[in-house]
């Protein structure tokens, strides 16, 4: 008797997966407390653009405004940061800790058009709103293009 058994592409995705994720726990997890803290930490950031200016909103609730920095060195406006794991609660009191701590560092490379002279930085509510003007002539192009 022949039994058929039903392939699952999947099934092996998720357990490929969940080795990985065993394999990386292993090596970089550590002890208790810094399994509580570690992982990767990147903000996600919107990017808009028109006419005038390109803005960046990047998430970074819980970060307080003193340990932001905003950097442009040859055309790459790099983000970074800290966010700190609040030490006042004891380890064991803790049921779950999603939140992601420590450093972060985001970059990115500005095109041509951007004036890397007029930046310009705000942060309310956990957002940081980062307003990076065009240039004039790119400004103009915009405008002759659309005619």
């Amino acid at each position: 008797m022949t039994v058929l058994t039903r392939w699952d592409p999947f099934r092996e995705l998720n357990s490929l997966q969940h080795r990985m994720n065993r394999l990386f726990e292993e090596q970089y997890g550590g002890g208790r407390e810094d399994s509580l803290t570690a992982g990767a930490f990147a903000p996600p950031v919107d990017i808009y653009e028109d006419e005038q200016s390109i803005q960046l909103k990047l998430e970074v609730p819980g970060i307080d405004e003193k340990d932001l920095d905003i950097r442009v060195e040859n055309n790459v406006l790099t983000v970074s940061g800290e966010r700190k794991f609040e030490k006042e609660e004891k380890e064991e009191n803790f049921r779950r800790v999603e939140r992601r701590y420590g450093s972060f560092s985001r970059s990115f490379t500005l095109p041509t058009t951007v004036n890397t002279d007029d930046i310009h930085a705000d942060y309310n509510n956990g957002v940081l709103n980062i307003r990076l003007a065009k240039r004039a002539e790119a400004k103009l192009e915009g405008v002759a293009s659309s005619f």
